[in-house]
Order: C-alpha cells, then sequence, then structure tokens
C-alpha cells in the first residue's frame, strides 16, 4: 500500500511493535482509532488531515472503534498487507 511504503523500513518490527505495546497494557493488540489519532496528529513527525485519512483507509478501526496495531507493524516494515 502507498502508506506501507511511505513508512516501510521505518524501525525494525519488534522496536514497532513494542511502542505499541506500551499503549497496550491490557495486551488486546488493539489500540482506539480516536487516541491514535491524537498521538499520530500531536506529537513527533505529525500526521497531516492526508495523511490520517489515508491511514484509515488502510488500516479502517472495527466496529468498537478499534485499529489492529500489529497489523499496522507489519505493513510498516514489510510494505504490504499480511494474508490472513
Amino acid at each position: 500500500t502507498m502508506f506501507g511504503e511511505k513508512l516501510k523500513g521505518a524501525d525494525p518490527e519488534d522496536v514497532i511493535l513494542a511502542a505499541f505495546k506500551v499503549l497496550d497494557p491490557e495486551g488486546t493488540g488493539t489500540i482506539k482509532k480516536e487516541f491514535l489519532q491524537e498521538l499520530l496528529t500531536t506529537q513527533c513527525d505529525r500526521f497531516t488531515p492526508e495523511d490520517v485519512k489515508n491511514m484509515w483507509a488502510a488500516f479502517p478501526p472495527d466496529v468498537a472503534g478499534n485499529v489492529d496495531y500489529k497489523n499496522i507493524c507489519y505493513v510498516i516494515t514489510h510494505g504490504e498487507e499480511k494474508e490472513e
């Protein structure tokens, strides 16, 4: 995906996954969309509204508003979605 290609090679998968796990103390493998969006648009290399739109197109949240960060990590480090 374009999103994965943009971020590919950022950090090793285990480093990115460990960062997400800090934000997931219950170990669900997900993070709330609103929380992730706030972090991405207010911290460090801030996402633009277009970046956020592309992210949700590539990684749509579930009906409860949760995002699967393991899939995001895979795409960031491998450049494509993992086969289920």
